[in-house]
């Protein structure tokens, strides 16, 4: 047989240009995923080089870091193969066998399908920058460090079956569902925790799932369909609109959340960005007797009279009404509403009387650079005041919520850095 070269050899360029063709569309397909995973968010510290690690985290035991993910051999990931490395992002298990600690959020992760796997490998191993950083020991004391219980922990609560759509809902629903519940790991913030600091529910089919839950002093609210604290007022352009910019006039993202909407959120796709919306407006209500808040002009009409009785009142006056108004409507895409604002309608008061006392900065985006910051008043106000202040604001214009006591303050004030040079407590 004559082999023809001259009919061979021009197709091999064509298959190196094809194979690197899908090389390339695999890194980027990965780069995509890895901003819906928020990847940066957790494996960055404070001035660090992306992925390389070192973020610290706090758990109840003590703090942990994060680990380097860049493709550096030595201290990252580079020597590990597609299998070992989609085992540790499943099932929480690094290459030398040790078990990583459920701050990486593995039981969302084991959600991830195959093909999506291989494309974030693929983005880590080829377009991520190798970084040479040793990684940290957790702060956990021993016995408690010891690696080997997380074992027993993943047989009692970690299901690692991949998502499966849901043949009874649209396609859109269903890559909302696959989203949320797996690269998106809402479920890591919004769902309450267990006895072993577990999420207590893992998809809509159980009734703990998103209604609700808090970290390090950060309440993450429910995201059912609940009328006062939930986003049964919502629709879902509203969702979308805050995944995309950080703010509606429901509220204004703070917290951890900041973070989600700058790094992650607002590079998704319209498309990917409604499937989530769909997907959240279809849970039930965590409270299917919550009740919407209703309007009431009784405290802005006492403010405007200079009426002073309640306590709160002064302080909300003296360090709030400026940039929130006297009718708790705040001003569009600057500064937010507290009146009817589902943060300051939940059961949990953790995140209001934490953005008290630390400050906090709204999400900067491509549609809002500016990232407008508000001031810390954890050296100005006591606990007593910013207990009486979030008290007024939570029971004001038709609010409704439960008071917030000075000992729930103090709680959070422990937690605080010492006051800066200075500066002494109030």
């Amino acid at each position: 047989m004559t082999i023809q070269w001259q009919k061979i050899v021009p197709v091999l360029p064509l298959a190196l240009l094809m194979s690197s063709a899908y090389a390339q569309d695999s890194t980027q397909r990965g780069e995509q995923l890895a901003r819906a995973g928020d990847c940066v968010a957790c494996h960055t510290a404070a001035g660090g080089k992306p992925f390389a690690g070192g973020l610290k985290m706090g758990t109840p035991v003590g703090a942990i870091y994060s680990t380097n993910i860049t493709p550096d051999k030595e201290t990252g990931i580079g020597d590990y193969s597609y299998e070992v490395f989609a085992k540790a992002v499943r099932e929480g298990v690094a290459k030398d066998g040790h078990n990583l600690y459920p701050a990486m959020p593995y039981t969302s992760f084991a959600r991830i399908n195959d093909e999506d796997m291989r494309a974030l490998y693929d983005f880590f191993m080829h377009k991520v920058t190798a970084v040479k950083q040793e990684n940290r020991d957790s702060d956990i004391p021993w016995p408690l460090s010891m690696r080997w219980p997380l074992s027993v922990w993943n047989l009692a609560f970690h299901d690692d079956k991949p998502f499966k759509p849901d043949s009874r809902q649209s396609d859109e629903w269903n890559r909302g569902a696959y989203l949320v519940q797996g690269l998106a790991h809402c479920g890591t913030c919004h769902t309450p925790r267990g006895i072993g600091f577990q999420e207590k529910a893992q998809d809509q089919t159980e009734s703990d799932w998103l209604t609700g839950g808090t970290l390090e002093g950060w309440h993450a609210p429910d995201l059912t369909g609940n009328m006062k604290s939930g986003l049964g007022r919502w629709s879902q352009q509203d969702i979308v609109d805050f995944l995309k910019s950080g703010q509606t006039s429901h509220g204004m993202a703070f917290g951890s959340m900041r973070d989600v909407v700058a790094h992650s959120t607002q590079h998704l796709s319209d498309a990917d960005l409604k499937a989530i919306a769909v997907y959240l407006k279809s849970l039930k209500p965590s409270d299917p007797k919550a009740q919407a808040p209703k309007a009431d002009t009784a405290t802005t009409e006492a403010l405007v009279k200079g009426d002073m009785s309640k306590p709160g009142a002064q302080e909300y006056v003296d360090n709030c009404a400026a940039c929130h108004r006297l009718d708790g409507k705040g001003y569009a895409r600057t500064f937010p509403a507290l009146a009817h604002n589902s943060a300051v309608l939940s059961d949990d008061p953790s995140s209001l009387i934490s953005i008290v006392l630390q400050g906090g900065q709204a999400p900067i985006t491509r549609d809002a650079v500016t990232g407008l910051s508000m001031p810390d008043f954890a050296w100005r106000l006591s606990d007593k005041q910013v207990a009486d202040l979030l008290t007024f604001v939570r029971s004001g214009w038709g609010n409704n919520a439960g008071p917030v006591t000075a000992d729930q303050v103090k709680e959070l004030r422990d937690e605080l850095p010492p006051a800066p040079s200075g500066k002494d407590k109030p």
